[in-house]
């Protein structure tokens, strides 16, 4: 079994985010994906509208995720990868993280799992940003 892990906040979940799970599943055969902890999200800036468990839920009840699981709360964010130990790692189009930083992770730490950049999908309608600003 091939495992894929995807990463983000997800808050609001809307159709850009269930085809970056798509793309996601497209590369594996089983879909975790990481939800941001509130306090993470908050210290990189962003407002949140939803709690941590209410994203979660959210992205659990998408039918392509096998499983949705809360980041880690701890210094070393990309902890949640020695636990999982995913074959690949997808990252969004617009995900600050670099791949070099997960790739050099990654070797240090012996895991082998590559690490992809999925596509956007129509960003000028569904990104969160512009979601929460309309609702404003």
């Amino acid at each position: 079994m091939k495992k894929v892990m995807a990463f983000g906040t997800f808050d609001l979940l809307h159709e850009g985010h269930k085809n970056y799970f798509k793309q996601a599943k497209e590369h594996g055969d089983f879909l975790v994906v990481a939800i941001s902890r509130d306090s993470n999200a908050q210290k990189y800036g962003k407002h949140l509208m939803n709690k941590e468990h209410q994203r979660m839920l959210d992205v659990y009840d998408c039918e392509l995720v096998d499983e949705a699981m809360l980041g880690c709360e701890c210094e070393d964010l990309f902890q949640i990868l020695l636990n999982e130990k995913p074959d690949v790692i997808c990252l969004g189009y617009d995900q600050i993280i670099q791949e070099v930083d997960i790739e050099k992770y990654l070797e240090e730490h012996d895991l082998k799992a590559k690490v992809l950049r999925m596509k956007p999908y129509k960003p000028e309608i569904y990104k969160s940003t512009l979601l929460k600003e309309q609702m404003k």
